[in-house]
């Protein structure tokens, strides 16, 4: 049964959401963080990255970074950037991206629902990153980044969330980011409605984490850090719980992840297309977004098929079992042999397809997540990306048909882990929104 529970949030003052509220931490490298927050002094990022408030060269895992961070922070409570809520409170995060809207609940959630398998997973971590957010999080004595949690859609929620957006004086932000996303949040303070929202998750037996794994295990271990630290603890302690964001399943979306290599492992063109045949039917895409390719000597022709914004969809796979290869200029439309399928939740996944049958047999990539040849492109940036790397310093590029949140369930159900690079989330929470103070 899942611990859900309202807390006392720290947030944006009015007037400040949309100059506070920042993309997550791991979006960016530090120099892209600098970029980010030049012109911005109350962007969150400051904070999430607090490295950037130092001359360049500056180790960002040093005391000094991690002081940093929490004297920015508790200097903007205190200048009246943000505020105190004076009780416990749900909220509700909407945001819409291209028309399509997701609204998930404000929360926290319990680190024991964490470690007894309630809230599940479907990634690994590494020590490294966990390390980070570890000294962020103790040192800070809050946490600022929510997990992205998702849950099986269910009425009673359904309603709340839907009267919660219809009443007055529900409404504390609405604004829009850079990238066009909107984002609305609302406040639930209702006695009634506390109740039944941590009823209603009380029944639930699986919340899946979609997005901030690493996020998630530190502040679990942050949480133990402390129990460890103060025996006496009664489970109610604000180290107990970790700032979350709970989405019902049918709003969420999962958009593709796709592969660059660097080489194709001593193979020309020919060989390597040849190669992939043996597990795959593999046809090349003689037209271009309805557009039938001509004499590419044109160079007025051959500029229009090298920047086709109207091409992907004919290049992107349209079905499970399919993925597309862009290789010396070409895009090549490939889709799995029967026989490579499988009712596993780990081997029928398309990304683990490629890797078993494409990327390890043929490119000799055996562990995606440390080989130096192969790199990852989120969906969002589209499939000119993969076109762009590929002019640049890659060889080829796979665009993939995306993971589906059922697909995530069933291998986190089964106890299992995702292949990496499986999911790419979008909309990305801001950090800054919501803050979870903890207590000694």
């Amino acid at each position: 049964m899942a611990k859900i529970r309202p807390f006392r949030a720290i947030r944006p003052a009015e007037g400040y959401a949309d100059r506070i509220a920042a993309l997550p931490y791991d979006v960016y490298n530090t120099e892209e963080a600098r970029a980010a927050v030049k012109g911005c002094p109350d962007s969150f990022l400051r904070i999430d990255r607090a490295e950037v408030n130092f001359e360049r060269g500056t180790d960002p895992y040093s005391d000094e970074v991690y002081k940093k961070a929490h004297d920015l922070l508790w200097k903007m409570v205190d200048d009246g950037k943000f505020v105190r809520e004076e009780a416990d409170a749900y909220y509700l995060y909407e945001l819409t991206m291209d028309g399509r809207v997701q609204t998930g609940i404000v929360s926290l959630a319990s680190i024991d629902d964490y470690l007894n398998g309630v809230i599940k997973k479907h990634e690994n971590t590494l020590e490294a990153k966990e390390e980070d957010r570890i000294r962020h999080v103790d040192t800070v004595n809050a946490q600022t980044g929510p997990i992205f949690l998702a849950y099986r859609a269910n009425s009673v929620l359904r309603h709340i969330v839907s009267k919660t957006k219809t009443e007055e004086g529900s409404l504390l932000y609405d604004f829009k980011s850079l990238d066009g996303i909107r984002h609305r949040v609302f406040k639930i303070s209702s006695r009634e409605d506390l109740l039944t929202i941590e009823k209603t998750f009380s029944e639930v037996n699986e919340i899946y984490i979609a997005d901030g794994h690493h996020r998630a295990a530190s502040a679990v271990k942050v949480g133990l850090k402390r129990r460890e630290a103060h025996p006496g603890y009664t489970g109610e302690e604000e180290f107990n719980y970790f700032l979350s964001v709970l989405f019902p399943d049918e709003e969420l979306k999962i958009l593709d992840y796709n592969r660059v290599v660097k080489d194709l492992n001593g193979l020309d063109y020919d060989e390597f297309l040849a190669s992939l045949m043996f597990n795959c039917k593999v046809d090349p895409i003689l037209e271009l977004g309805g557009f039938a390719q001509r004499d590419a000597s044109d160079p007025r022709e051959a500029q229009a098929f090298k920047h086709h914004q109207f091409l992907e969809s004919t290049v992107r796979p349209t079905k499970k079992g399919q993925f597309s290869v862009y290789v010396n200029e070409r895009w090549y439309l490939c889709e799995f042999l029967p026989e490579c399928n499988s009712t596993d939740p780990v081997e029928g996944l398309d990304v683990q397809k490629l890797q078993k049958y494409v990327l390890e047999p043929v490119l000799g990539i055996s562990d995606p997540k440390r080989d130096p040849r192969i790199d990852f492109i989120g969906g969002i940036r589209g499939l000119e990306a993969v076109e762009d790397r590929c002019e640049v310093d890659c060889e080829a590029g796979f665009a993939m048909y995306p993971t589906s949140i059922d697909e995530l369930f069933a291998v986190a159900d089964a106890g299992r882990l995702m292949p990496p690079k499986s999911t790419w989330f979008e909309p990305k929470l801001r950090s800054g929104l919501f803050i979870h103070e903890l207590d000694y």
